[in-house]
């Protein structure tokens, strides 16, 4: 996010969160073991890597040369939950993370100054994680949402209570150029930016739920040509499969972080 911004000054345009705001611009692993993490991703989603400026423990995932997340080895260090979370942009962290706590959500993180922005963790009022970044977005933002290397749903108890949520914090279809929109469609609360489909909402999720697939959560989508490819090196590489079709899958990585890869055919 920051350090990828950082590389795209003086070179291409930039888009700040000001100008773009309340949409996903970025997902992010916390995990163990970077080795791991990048020996396992390298070989289900094909990724490269580069290291980030923030020290050896943070590294960006590269698609074909395209920036598509961050990874961060401190969840030992921090001892936070291996997980993916996405980020959404937002004018003003410090605004929105007030927003949060004022509407029932907490603040784990932050905001933090990451030159060139500020960041922050949260979690909504019924436990999911996310993220809200403030500040630059590097050039390449518009062909990550464009060629859609990654989709994000939350898994809710109620849709629409957490349409209302998000849409007050994140400032979700309001009179403000540039909010995404919101509608109900097919049973789940679908969110457009720039025309684009960028996220749904779905209903179902229990909150106290043992297993934590089924409590509310962001999950994170990765656009891919081969599912059963991906299901197949997962589970050589220390990975596992909780579900999968023919279209989709649901994995793990070896340290525990859950993700879906979908079919570009269906996304």
């Amino acid at each position: 996010m920051n350090d990828d911004a950082r590389n795209a000054r003086g070179t291409t345009d930039v888009v700040s969160t000001h100008s773009v705001f309340g949409a996903p611009c970025w997902v992010s692993l916390t995990s163990r073991d970077l080795e791991v993490t990048h020996d396992f991703y390298s070989a289900v989603l094909g990724w490269r890597w580069r290291p980030a400026e923030l020290g050896d423990r943070f590294w960006v995932a590269l698609a074909d040369g395209i920036p598509v997340a961050g990874v961060a080895a401190v969840a030992t260090m921090w001892q936070m939950a291996v997980a993916w979370t996405p980020y959404f942009a937002v004018p003003s962290a410090d605004e929105a993370v007030a927003r949060v706590q004022e509407r029932g959500g907490t603040s784990a993180v932050g905001p933090l100054s990451l030159p060139p922005g500020r960041a922050a963790l949260l979690a909504d009022r019924d436990g999911a994680t996310f993220g809200v970044w403030e500040g630059e977005l590097h050039s390449s933002w518009e062909t990550w949402r464009r060629a859609a290397p990654t989709f994000i749903r939350l898994h809710t108890r109620d849709a629409f209570d957490a349409a209302m949520f998000y849409g007050e914090v994140l400032d979700w279809a309001t009179e403000r150029p540039g909010c995404c929109e919101v509608r109900y469609e097919g049973g789940e609360v679908v969110l457009r930016s720039g025309g684009d489909v960028v996220a749904r909402i779905e209903s179902g999720a229990l909150e106290a739920a043992p297993d934590p697939t089924i409590r509310p959560h962001w999950q994170v989508h990765f656009a891919v040509a081969d599912v059963a490819g991906c299901v197949r090196a997962a589970e050589l590489h220390g990975g596992s499969v909780l579900s999968k079709g023919s279209e989709e899958a649901v994995l793990r990585d070896p340290d525990g972080a859950q993700f879906t890869v979908t079919s570009r055919r269906e996304r």
